[in-house]
């Protein structure tokens, strides 16, 4: 576990996320909040190293946002890596476009109007596909646009009280949102209408909510504030019913977060602990406590490549943590693995075929007698039956 370059002279972290580039090389993006008069408000992006799970020391570029656009609030980065969303704590929401190789980044501001004065917005996501855009505001304002065409799909001011957690589906065909009081809802995404409310009974607040995203399990996981405990619901979005819950991280979560590849679900608390969770048996494999000392656990979110994780706080800056879970199959294993089975299938077939004795390579029986190659064939006078015993073959020479 690294820090993310954090300095003293430097605002604090405020959120970040992890940019995917090509050949698997991963990058972070960073925001900091203004302090003073000699620090402005920031988004930086750092080179990732998974050899040494660490962020660079120095940032590879720096972006400086004006004063009168407020702090970074959340960041949202496009599927491609090539976008990147960042909501402002004085009410505008900006893109950035990410351009040039790794030693001469640079970030470049977009002009989006449609993005201008939405308000203080909470959260932002694209969508798995990068087809979609979906912001959720303070005022429970919901908005979701076509990408990059910026058509709007939806625009709901009363969606919520004020929007807390959302997430897009796997196939976005549905986007999940949830509010500060504790309701959540389902909406189609095409249509961009609404489709249903998430049941939950009295004594149930739902907090936070990610899809699942192996493909083959469709629910939905959301938190929630069981009376006095915190637990993990599980919805079926096939039919959107409450199938069950747990107890997974034994503390209220302050964010939450699903691999891409659906296998695990990360769990952070208001006091600075993690929970990794094994989505298939719904299991904790891996706990740490005080990643972030007594401090909320503002950013999680799961390497797109890696089985690293990266948080953000306000105390402790940004960290990279490699949780103790079973490592997954590199592509050159799966090969190497291919070839040696081919191999021993190759050996086990050259035995079988050297100790066997009849016409067909068959092995002898227990009892068999070993029958005699040459002489006997040589010897004797053969029927007509016995010539033709193997049909078209004819008679053999053995």
């Amino acid at each position: 576990m690294e820090n993310g370059g954090d300095g003293s002279l430097q605002g604090p972290v405020t959120c970040g996320a992890w940019i995917r580039r090509p050949e698997k090389r991963n990058l972070v993006v960073l925001g900091r909040s203004r302090r003073g008069n000699s620090c402005p408000s920031l988004l930086e992006i750092f080179s990732f190293d998974p050899n040494t799970t660490s962020l660079s020391s120095s940032p590879l570029t720096t972006f400086v946002l004006e004063e009168e656009e407020g702090d970074p609030v959340a960041i949202a980065v496009h599927p491609s890596g090539d976008d990147i969303a960042c909501s402002l704590s004085k009410g505008s929401c900006k893109i950035f476009e990410l351009s040039g190789r790794e030693t001469s980044i640079k970030l470049l501001a977009k002009e989006l109007p449609s993005l201008h004065d939405v308000g203080p917005q909470r959260c932002i996501a694209f969508s798995v596909d990068g087809s979609r855009f979906a912001s959720g505001g303070e005022n429970g304002h919901l908005r979701i646009w076509e990408w990059p065409t910026m058509r709007v799909i939806l625009d709901e001011p009363r969606a919520h009280k004020s929007v807390r957690d959302m997430d897009f589906s796997l196939d976005s065909e549905f986007l999940v949102s949830t509010s500060t009081d504790g309701s959540a809802r389902i909406w189609k995404v095409e249509d961009g209408v609404p489709l249903t409310t998430l049941s939950r009974n009295a004594d149930e607040k739902i907090e936070l909510c990610r899809f699942s995203k192996d493909g083959t399990k469709p629910f939905l996981f959301c938190t929630l504030q069981k009376g006095d405990k915190a637990v993990v619901g599980v919805w079926d979005i096939s039919t959107w019913n409450k199938i069950g819950y747990k107890r997974l991280l034994r503390k209220v979560a302050s964010i939450m977060s699903m691999s891409l590849d659906g296998k695990y679900l990360a769990l952070g608390s208001k006091d600075g602990d993690l929970s990794v969770v094994e989505v298939k048996k719904m299991e904790i494999m891996h706990y740490i406590k005080r990643v972030h000392l007594g401090t909320n656990i503002a950013t999680l979110e799961f390497c797109p490549t890696e089985r690293v994780l990266l948080t953000t706080s306000v105390e402790w800056g940004a960290l990279v943590t490699k949780p103790n879970v079973p490592a997954d199959w590199k592509e050159w294993q799966i090969y190497v693995l291919l070839l040696g089975l081919f191999l021993a299938s190759a050996v086990l077939f050259y035995i079988f075929f050297e100790n066997s004795d009849s016409f067909w390579n068959f092995p002898l029986g227990k009892d068999q007698p070993a029958r005699p190659r040459f002489k006997p064939f040589l010897g004797e006078h053969q029927s007509s039956d016995d010539q033709n015993g193997f049909g078209p073959f004819g008679p053999v020479d053995m």
